[in-house]
């Protein structure tokens, strides 16, 4: 027997801000259902199979480093282009592991300080 990925979820303070970051971020839509307020917002996969994206608020703050994290590769981008992008969205830098020659990648924290790496694209791994 397995199981599948359903949702991943991420605890926070404000459900329904952190989710629109993450879906400016990743494209998923909010469920339709979704408004301010509500103590959870969910990101549909874009092709409806793929686990969605929930947040849920919840009392108390962020306070280690994730255990969990996403590592984000571009699409239609390079990778620093894509860092650009996403700090000006909201994200801050929190270590730099991007290398002179084009390999690494940069960990960024999401509105609410949760971290996510940024990777290259596939056009530059070619």
């Amino acid at each position: 027997m397995t199981a599948l990925i359903r949702h991943i979820t991420v605890d926070c303070a404000d459900a329904y801000a952190l989710a629109g970051f993450w879906s400016e971020v990743t494209g998923y839509p909010r469920h339709p259902d979704d408004k301010p307020g509500d103590p959870a917002s969910l990101l549909i996969a874009p092709d409806g199979e793929g686990p969605g994206l929930l947040f849920v608020q919840v009392p108390d703050g962020k306070s280690v480093k994730n255990r969990l994290h996403l590592d984000l590769q571009p699409t239609d981008r390079k990778r620093d282009e894509e860092v650009d992008r996403l700090i000006g969205l909201g994200a801050k830098l929190v270590d730099d592991h991007r290398k002179g020659d084009g390999t690494g990648w940069a960990v960024l924290a999401d509105p609410e300080g949760n971290e996510f790496c940024v990777e290259r694209s596939l056009g530059e791994r070619a």
